[in-house]
């Protein structure tokens, strides 16, 4: 699936650097590697802790997720199909959303399952992702609202964070209450896509749809199994929220690191803003997640100069994003060789 994809991820990758080149040349590179010169190398050490801890909390949620769905595998198994997942969103455009197809074949591939299940289960850790972060993000705005005006980017900021609190529990509501016209829509809709792409850009022979539509009511039976199981969801969110901790940590010591204290509030409503912009066409949101990071801290902390930030954010995502996307591509080979 990602060498059918290779095109538009080498494509991706250009634009991304592009992007972030251009960043880092407003900025000042020169400024900027100065600043990395200066950085406490044992304080990187622990932003490298920080980032392991993230990875390791967010891959026994979904040890978690995959537990409700009858598959148990051990947690150093679930930390290295996670790092596959993170590697999937990492390189492919539109970050989870063009990750998750992916992410739910090595999934099926690693636990040996149906990949409507392994879809499923990646596709509730993504939906449980959001749920602490805008709590996180809500909390430390409000937090800030007592003490600061907000304007110009920690407008946008406080925008952004409002709509998702609103948007995603009302469309989690509306999505449950109606899963069952929702699964009978999604048959109807996806069943003659899929037949169509079989056909003619695979070359081969269609699936029946009742084949097709008993793969996406597994899908959605398992979705409604993850959903009412509330000992493991409150289980799941917590790991979620250990997460969201450890980046924001990351993030903080990489300041830190580079002679700046800041309130753990700033780096609890960056991170989740950041993360938004993981679903722009750039694979992974490379790029968009440092400028999105760069622009709320700037906002955030007017103390710190620019080049200052920018090597922090830096020194965060070289954490964040190359260590999934190393380990993970290597999960990610194994499972393809096998």
């Amino acid at each position: 699936m990602l060498k059918g994809n290779a095109r538009a991820i080498f494509i991706g990758f250009v634009g991304s650097l592009a992007v972030l080149g251009g960043f880092y040349w407003y900025v000042g590179i020169d400024e900027t590697l100065s600043v990395l010169s200066m950085a406490d190398t044992k304080i990187l050490v622990l932003v490298v802790v920080g980032a392991m801890c993230w990875l390791v909390a967010w891959g026994m949620a979904l040890r978690t997720v995959l537990g409700v769905l009858g598959s148990t595998i051990t947690p150093v198994k679930a930390t290295a199909i996670f790092s596959g997942v993170l590697f999937a969103n990492n390189v492919t455009p539109f970050g989870q959303a063009g990750g998750e197809p992916i992410s739910g074949l090595l999934i099926s591939h690693a636990t040996d399952r149906e990949y409507e299940t392994g879809l499923a289960a990646i596709a509730s850790v993504d939906a449980l992702n959001f749920v602490p972060s805008i709590i996180l993000a809500t909390f430390g705005l409000g937090y800030l609202a007592s003490s600061i005006t907000f304007d110009g980017n920690l407008q946008y900021a406080a925008f952004t964070i409002v709509a998702l609190a609103v948007v995603v529990p009302v469309s989690g509501y509306l999505g449950w209450q109606n899963r069952y016209r929702l699964e009978r829509f999604t048959v109807s809709l996806i069943t003659p896509v899929i037949r169509t792409i079989r056909g003619t850009i695979l070359q081969r022979e269609p699936l029946a749809e009742g084949s097709i539509e008993k793969r996406i009511e597994g899908f959605f039976s398992a979705i409604e199994r993850i959903a009412t199981t509330p000992r493991e969801l409150a289980l799941a969110l917590g790991l979620s929220s250990l997460g969201w901790i450890a980046q924001g940590a990351c993030l903080w010591l990489s300041l830190y690191a580079l002679g700046h204290v800041v309130s753990p509030v700033v780096v609890l409503i960056a991170i989740p803003i950041g993360a938004v912009a993981g679903v722009t066409p750039l694979p992974g949101g490379l790029a968009m997640i440092e400028l999105v990071l760069a622009a709320v801290i700037s906002a955030l902390v007017v103390s710190i100069s620019h080049p200052v930030i920018a090597a922090a954010v830096l020194i965060h995502r070289g954490a964040v994003y190359l260590l999934p996307t190393i380990v993970g591509g290597g999960v990610t080979a194994i499972l393809a060789s096998r």
